[in-house]
């Protein structure tokens, strides 16, 4: 093992919840592989190093494993729905040490529109004409403590309203057990109605009070806010670098399970999960293409 010397790496403590999520190397498995030639927690190291200092993949510091390996497998694990699924376990942890049940009913949904680099192409970003923004937007679901539920990228010139009917489709698919998304008044008219009938979730829009201007503290609003907030201290994430919008979703989770972590981390708790109740596949290889 390397020795620790980022501030991104994980403590052990930190390591013992994220180990039993990932999926069990191919070489333990019945049908057997080649043994990994890096440890698990190098890979997880330079995700999060990639993710805190926003630096190039092919830039990562030489103690660290291959750039090529440390992408091919945050690739593999992406497309197997390995992020998502710690993402959520991590999240129904708190919930319990809170006092919460492990699954939210009650959500808060917002955007955010951040600039693209010159690596984002014209298929995938837009100009948010309101924001004066060219590049992409950010749908995040939070839950009312939030906890990061759902993150969705788009091109920036899509509306909220539209881009939403996905967002929440894929909510519903995910985590049947919500009822009530809190939302601004970019998603009411239409998609209010549309949820109610083919998702039988209700939206509850809050309003900013009239003749007012500049930055207000709302009820409900103000925690989805404060969770994009949480993704932007990721320097990755002051800007939108990757080619593929399924990457920067990845990515933005990542910035997600590190707060998580660092949060259950200080708290002392240890995990309440095996690797065999985790439940995750074993992750077929995928074919990897040039980042950087």
């Amino acid at each position: 093992m390397r020795q620790s010397r980022y501030p991104s790496d994980m403590t052990d403590d930190e390591w013992a919840l994220i180990e039993p999520l990932l999926p069990p190397p191919a070489c333990d498995t019945a049908r057997g592989g080649r043994p990994e030639k890096h440890p698990r927690r190098e890979i997880v190291d330079s995700i999060r190093y990639v993710v805190d200092t926003g630096c190039k993949w092919r830039a990562l510091p030489a103690d660290f494993p291959p750039w090529r390996t440390v992408w091919g497998f945050m690739a593999r694990w992406a497309a197997a729905g390995v992020i998502g699924q710690i993402r959520d376990a991590l999240a129904q942890r708190i919930r319990r040490d809170m006092g919460r049940g492990p699954r939210a009913v009650a959500t808060i949904i917002d955007s955010q529109s951040v600039k693209a680099a010159s690596t984002v192409g014209k298929n995938s970003r837009g100009y948010d004409a309101g924001k004066k923004i060219n590049g992409r937007k950010r749908h995040m679901v939070v839950d009312t403590k939030g906890l990061p539920l759902m993150v969705m990228v788009t091109p920036a010139d899509l509306h909220d309203s539209a881009a939403a009917k996905e967002v929440l489709f894929r909510l519903r698919l995910t985590h049947p057990e919500i009822t009530l998304v809190w939302a601004d008044s970019a998603y009411a008219g239409k998609l209010v109605t549309w949820a109610k009938k083919h998702l039988n979730l209700t939206i509850k829009t809050v309003s900013r009070p009239k003749n007012t201007s500049g930055w207000i503290l709302l009820p409900r609003r103000w925690v989805v806010e404060r969770s994009l907030a949480w993704m932007m201290n990721a320097r990755r994430h002051a800007r939108d670098y990757e080619r593929l919008i399924q990457h920067s979703e990845t990515l933005i989770t990542w910035a997600a399970i590190t707060v998580m972590t660092k949060r259950l981390a200080r708290r002392g708790a240890t995990p309440s999960w095996s690797r065999k109740q985790a439940q995750v596949p074993c992750v077929p290889k995928v074919e990897q293409s040039r980042q950087g």
